[in-house]
């Protein structure tokens, strides 16, 4: 499912970045990480000086490992997929599901890359590069990820339509452990191009992806609820227990359980507290208040626009 081809034979899939982008954006940093392995190196001769050849050929060794290695997997880490290079040439590292990568996919590249751009000068990573109709090397294809280009046109940077507020938190306890990153990469690029397709064909392929998505939570489809907006409730469901992972494992990091932890782009996330729960009735001997005229708008105001509409 990580390419699907609709009737008007539109593909939808990312825009990988091309082979002189990246190529650049290595350049850039193997520019950045050699310079400081240098200064490191030089500085480790002066303190190391006094110590026999042994001694100093493990702390090279050590050296090497932590900036040449240790380092571009930390960048690409904390940063979901851009180091310094991959910043200024606007291209990002994403899983095949086109989200943002962690620890496991970066140390999966990082070694590879010991290999393919170290070790071979590059030589094999453009190979395979050229080899590949996405242009991976073997790093991303072992890691699960792919290089895209982060930089689009406006008019093709469309974001995921939001779920209906009718269909929110319906899908709160529905296992999504089942779904492969192929159908979710899928599903989100489906719905961010479904008003650039004919009718009929929109509607085929959100029935199609809506049935092997049931196929792959064992839950059907709720009845009456159209496919499209199906789709988007369920991929919002699992995009917001992505968020409140990446919150908590953050909030752990920090050693402040009890804090809101550090703000997160694109995370909003609302604490807790006592005065979130039920407040006590008011007396009974007071009369309600009549509802003033500002209340009066605001609840005669439409809901916000999410790219569907309600039920029938």
């Amino acid at each position: 499912m990580s390419g699907v081809v609709t009737g008007d034979a539109v593909v939808l899939g990312l825009r990988p970045a091309k082979l002189p982008s990246r190529a650049l954006a290595l350049a850039i940093d193997l520019v950045v990480v050699w310079a400081a392995y240098l200064f490191i190196s030089i500085a480790l001769a002066i303190a190391t000086a006094s110590l026999d050849e042994a001694a100093v050929m493990a702390v090279s060794i050590a050296a090497f490992l932590l900036v040449l290695v240790g380092a571009p997997i930390a960048v690409e880490t904390l940063s979901h997929g851009r180091s310094l290079g991959k910043l200024a040439c606007g291209l990002r590292v994403v899983r095949d599901d086109g989200g943002p990568i962690r620890f496991r996919h970066a140390l999966v590249r990082g070694a590879m890359g010991v290999v393919e751009i170290l070790m071979t000068f590059g030589v094999v990573a453009c190979i395979a590069s050229l080899v590949s109709a996405r242009g991976r090397r073997i790093g991303d294809v072992f890691a699960g990820t792919l290089v895209v280009r982060e930089r689009v046109p406006t008019a093709h940077a469309v974001a995921v339509p939001l779920a209906p507020p009718w269909l929110t938190g319906r899908f709160a306890e529905l296992d999504l452990s089942g779904v492969p990153d192929g159908l979710w990469l899928a599903v989100r690029q489906y719905l961010t191009r479904m008003r650039q397709l004919d009718a009929e064909v929109s509607r085929s392929l959100a029935e199609r992806l809506a049935a092997d998505l049931a196929a792959r939570t064992g839950t059907p489809a709720p009845a009456g609820v159209p496919a499209p907006e199906y789709l988007a409730a369920v991929l919002g469901e699992r995009q917001s227990r992505d968020a409140r992972r990446v919150q908590a494992s953050v909030v752990g990091a920090s050693g402040f359980a009890g804090g809101p932890g550090p703000a997160l782009p694109g995370v909003q996330v609302r604490s807790v507290g006592p005065a979130s729960f039920a407040r006590p009735a008011p007396p009974a001997s007071s009369a309600p208040l009549a509802p003033s005229a500002d209340s009066a708008e605001a609840s005669a105001a439409p809901p916000p626009a999410t790219g569907f509409a309600p039920p029938a």
